[in-house]
């Protein structure tokens, strides 16, 4: 800093003898050597990293939320809690970052899409890509064999953000997972079920869950010709058919992958096949895949669970879909993904899916993978992707111009007269007291006109007016924001008919 401040000296004292000269009329050379070394300077000075222009905004991928876009996350959390709450899971939670050894490996091609940390001394970090494997690390570290737990929370991918469809670099996850040896099927369709409860609850359109199961996916792979080292690189391939053409996969595989053309070919045929439980039955008559052990287990498995599924009425949401397939390594059964279906524009056109809102699946190796003994714990789970429907409600309701509320207060302790900010506060603190969410106006002597217009913007229903008649009397004047209807209530009773006339609705979601 000193050295800095040494050479803004030597600059300032240069530039005034340089205004000297042109102002004396010296000779063009001298005034042109004198700027020379001016220049020279300011060359060694460098710029003022401090002076800079400094751009105020969040970082790439990430974004702010309103008060507005806040209360209806927390109502889009709620209806997802309480439908967790319903099925008996317990809440944990677990760091933002992990070591970097405990992410390594477990995401296939999206293993780049992490963010590793700056070395604090010792322990290389990474923030967490997603809430499964730190479950998986959290089980195998407390030697936990049975557990059915939620974890909502904040992962991180070094993705290329398109945040007007929902997908974001910093974004929650609101995961939900059954841990242990159970008889088969039974936790994967209980997840199924929980996955359609919840979204149509949210009533944000139609859906569909697709399910495939990778022990299919492997086996296809298998019979079709697709070399070991290559299934899982082909399977990454093959799970973009939502987004791309069939020609895009295949050339991706020949061109980018090296799989022979015949060989991806075989694919196509099996890849572009969807259905329900009859396609499971035809398949399990295919002379071709009927060779693969694995695909005859895990198409057994399907029909069991389809049997599960009709039983708890969401047979008709499902899609048994190979082309589904999940890029992530660690699944090992079942995988399953909700898109929302966009209305066909023509008679007759199939509905169009636009976009994953859910997913997951059957990992029964992944905490075997942390255990020092290699001990398996099963596990199955869903993850509901709240940042596309955080997207899909907030258009929503832009587009109806509704007004959203963005606090719980019930009640507006208001005064009609002046002086009265005292008898104001008591009988605030007395409803906060009571477990009443309650408001006043911070001034002395508030318009009563103002205080009802901010009950009318806030959405606040209901007003408790005192005034010096009431005072004396012993009541407190109730009114109704929206009817403007009003009721002298005794200050005793006040409380009780706050909470009748504002009483909440029991959680049905």
């Amino acid at each position: 800093m000193a050295e800095r401040a040494k050479l803004e000296e030597l600059v300032r004292l240069q530039g005034e003898r340089v205004r000297g000269l042109k102002q004396q009329k010296a000779s063009t050379e001298q005034i042109e050597e004198e700027v020379a070394k001016l220049l020279k300077l300011k060359a060694q000075l460098g710029p003022d990293e401090s002076k800079q222009k400094f751009v105020l905004k969040t970082p790439k991928g990430t974004r702010d939320y309103s008060p507005r876009q806040m209360a209806v996350r927390e109502k889009v959390f709620d209806v997802i809690i309480c439908c967790f709450k319903r099925h008996g899971a317990e809440v944990i939670d677990t760091p933002v970052f992990e070591l970097k050894e405990t992410l390594t490996g477990k995401y296939g091609e999206d293993s780049k899409l992490i963010y590793d940390l700056k070395d604090q001394g010792g322990e290389l970090l990474s923030l967490r890509y997603d809430l499964t494997v730190p479950f998986a690390r959290y089980l195998a570290m407390n030697k936990l064999t049975n557990i059915k737990r939620y974890h909502i929370a904040k992962v991180y991918r070094r993705d290329n953000p398109a945040m007007t469809r929902g997908r974001y670099r910093e974004f929650y996850q609101c995961d939900f997972d059954i841990a242990g040896q159970f008889d088969p099927m039974i936790p994967d369709a209980e997840c199924l079920k929980i996955m359609c409860e919840i979204l149509s609850s949210l009533q944000i359109g139609d859906f569909l869950v697709k399910v495939n199961d990778r022990r299919i996916l492997d086996g296809m792979f298998a019979i079709c010709g697709v070399p070991d080292d290559k299934f899982r690189t082909i399977c990454s391939s093959v799970d973009k058919l939502d987004k791309v053409s069939w020609e895009e996969v295949k050339n991706e595989m020949v061109g980018e992958k090296g799989l022979a053309p015949e060989v991806a070919d075989r694919i196509g045929d099996y890849v572009q096949q969807h259905g329900g439980v009859s396609l499971v039955e035809q398949l399990l008559q295919d002379p071709k895949l009927s060779q693969s052990k694995q695909a005859l287990e895990g198409l057994g498995d399907l029909k069991l669970l389809f049997e599960y599924l009709n039983l708890f009425g969401i047979a008709d949401k499902i899609s048994f879909d190979l082309s589904l397939a999940r890029g992530l390594d660690y699944y090992t059964g079942v995988i399953y993904e909700a898109v929302l279906l966009q209305t066909p524009t023509q008679p007759g056109e199939e509905p169009l899916g636009v976009g994953s809102i859910a997913a997951g699946g059957r990992y029964d190796g992944l905490v075997g993978m942390f255990d020092p003994k290699g001990r398996k714990v099963p596990c199955v789970g869903l993850s509901i992707g709240v940042e596309r429907i955080f997207s899909i409600v907030e258009q929503r309701l832009e587009a109806l111009e509704e007004k959203v509320r963005t606090t719980e207060t019930q009640v507006l302790v208001a005064s009609a007269q002046k002086k009265l900010l005292e008898e104001r506060l008591k009988l605030v603190s007395e409803l906060w007291d009571a477990g009443i969410k309650a408001e006043l106006l911070y001034k002395k002597n508030p318009k009563l006109l103002n205080q009802l217009q901010y009950c009318e913007e806030a959405g606040i229903p209901l007003v408790a007016i005192i005034g010096e008649q009431e005072l004396k009397e012993g009541v407190i004047k109730l009114r109704s924001v929206a009817s403007r209807e009003e009721v002298d209530v005794r200050r005793e009773d006040l409380v009780e008919e706050i909470r009748r006339r504002t009483s909440q609705p029991l959680c049905i979601c």
